[in-house]
C-alpha cells in the first residue's frame, strides 16, 4: 500500500514538545487574523525536542484543529511536568493552516524555519498530504492524528494515529451490517474532498457483504456544500432509513437542519468528521440527537484515563474533547515512546532522528485514550480497535 515508503531507510522519527502550558496562546499572522495562528510555548532547557504542530485553528474546521492543538498542548504539559523525555522537556510551535493545502506548505516552512525536529498534523487529509510531501523531502519524522487520506502516509517518514478512510469505510458498512441498523441506506457524501469520497468507496465496496441496500448515493461539491435539500429528497424518495454521512460537520450541521425542515428523519450515521458537532457555534445540538458515528474514543467512558483526561480537559479549556482531542493527545506519547525507544538526542541532525524513529515506531506499544495496546505497520496504520457511539441528551454515549 505504502510503495514509496520502501524508498527511504526503515528507522524512525522525530519528537517534539513543548512547556507547561503557561503563557500559551494564539497569534494571528496578519492583523486582521487572515493567516496562520500560532501557538507557541517555550521552555528554559537549553536543548529540547522541538514539535512543529500544524493544523486549522481558523476557519470552517477550526473545530478539528483547535482540539488537536489544546490535547497535544496538555500531553506536553504533563510530560514536561514529569521530568520530560529522558529529561529532555518538549516545545511545541503550532501555525494554523485554515483547513488549506497551500497554506499547511507555508506552515510547515514556519516550523521549520523554527527548528521543529517532527511534525504532529497537519490535522485535515488534503493540507497533510501537502506537508508529507515536505516532511518526506527533508526526512522530518510526522505523525498525523487525523489525517486519514491513504495518501497521507505514503511515505516513510510518516505515520498516523486515526484510522485510515479505507477503514473508517469498511468499518461504518460492517458495523450498520452486523447490527442490522438499516435495510436501506443512503450515502450523502464530498466527491470534492479526499477524505469523503474515500470513505464511501470503501464502504460501498464492503456494503454488498451484508443484507442491506444502498438506495442512494448522492453527491456534493466544496463549491455547493450548504444546500442539501436535493440529497435529502432522493434519499427520502429512496425510502432510506438510514443515511450514510461520510462527511465533516461543518456540512452536517445544515444538512440536519434542513434535513428536520423537510420532516425527513431517518437514522444518521457518520465517521470522525461529525465528532466535534455538538460545539459547532449556532447550530442546534437537539438536531444531532441519535446521530451515530464510529470513533476510536468515547469521553463519557469510565477508565480512569479517560476520567482524568476529560476532566482536565474541560477545566483547562472549558470543553469536553472529541476524537480529535484524543488522537493528539495519544500522538504526543507516540513521539514520547518512540524517542525513549530509539534514544535519540536534540543535538541530532533532524534527519537522523527521523531514521530512529521510524525503526521504533514498529517496536512501540501504546495504551492511550483511543486504544490498549496501540501498535504500528511499516506502512504507517495504527492497530486498534473502533467503537461506536450515539448522540443522547447533548452528549457522546457509547453503544
Amino acid at each position: 500500500m505504502k510503495t514509496m515508503k520502501k524508498i527511504a531507510s526503515i528507522a524512525l522519527a522525530t519528537i517534539m514538545v513543548m512547556s507547561m502550558m503557561t503563557g500559551c496562546g494564539n497569534t494571528a499572522a496578519d492583523a486582521d487574523n487572515s493567516a496562520a495562528a500560532e501557538s507557541s510555548v517555550a521552555v528554559d532547557a537549553a536543548a529540547t525536542f522541538k514539535i512543529g504542530g500544524i493544523g486549522p485553528i481558523t476557519g470552517g474546521a477550526a473545530v478539528y484543529g483547535q482540539a488537536v492543538m489544546n490535547a497535544a498542548e496538555l500531553a506536553i504539559a504533563e510530560i514536561n511536568a514529569a521530568g520530560g523525555v529522558n529529561g529532555v522537556m518538549f516545545e511545541m510551535n503550532f501555525q494554523d493552516d485554515e483547513h488549506d493545502a497551500e497554506k499547511s506548505v507555508n506552515a510547515y516552512n514556519v516550523v521549520k524555519d523554527w527548528g521543529a525536529q517532527m511534525i504532529l498534523g497537519s490535522v485535515t487529509s488534503a493540507p497533510c498530504i501537502a506537508v508529507g510531501q515536505k516532511s518526506f523531502e527533508d526526512n522530518m519524522f510526522q505523525i498525523t492524528p487525523s489525517g486519514t487520506a491513504v495518501d497521507c502516509i505514503q511515505y516513510d517518514n510518516a505515520f498516523r494515529l486515526c484510522f485510515s478512510d479505507p477503514n473508517q469505510g469498511a468499518a461504518s458498512a460492517k458495523y450498520i451490517g452486523e447490527n442490522a441498523l438499516a435495510e436501506k441506506v443512503a450515502v450523502i457524501y464530498d466527491s470534492s474532498n479526499a477524505y469523503s469520497s474515500g470513505i464511501y468507496e470503501s464502504f460501498a465496496a464492503e456494503a454488498v457483504n451484508y443484507d442491506f441496500e444502498i438506495v442512494a448515493a448522492e453527491a456534493f461539491t466544496e463549491d455547493n456544500n450548504t444546500d442539501f435539500s436535493v440529497q435529502l429528497q432522493k434519499a427520502k424518495d429512496a425510502e432510506a432509513d438510514l443515511v450514510f454521512l461520510p462527511i465533516y460537520c461543518k456540512e452536517a450541521a445544515p444538512l440536519l437542519t434542513q434535513a428536520d425542515g423537510m420532516g425527513y428523519a431517518p437514522k444518521f450515521f457518520s465517521c470522525d468528521g461529525m465528532d466535534g458537532i455538538l460545539s459547532m457555534e449556532g447550530f442546534d445540538a437537539a438536531l444531532a440527537e441519535g446521530v451515530m458515528l464510529l470513533t476510536p474514543f468515547a469521553a463519557d467512558a469510565t477508565d480512569d484515563m479517560t476520567v482524568a483526561f476529560v476532566a482536565a480537559y474541560q477545566e483547562k479549556y472549558g470543553d469536553i474533547p472529541n476524537q480529535f482531542a484524543a488522537d493528539s493527545y495519544d500522538t504526543v506519547y507516540a513521539f514520547k515512546a518512540a524517542i525513549e525507544k530509539a534514544g535519540v538526542t536534540p543535538d541530532m541532525s533532524v534527519s537522523d532522528i527521523c531514521d530512529a524513529l521510524k525503526a521504533a515506531m514498529l517496536e512501540i506499544s501504546i495504551d492511550g485514550l483511543t486504544g490498549n495496546g496501540i501498535t504500528w505497520t511499516a506502512d504507517g496504520e495504527p492497530n486498534k480497535e473502533p467503537k461506536a457511539v450515539i448522540i443522547e441528551n447533548g452528549a457522546y454515549k457509547a453503544m
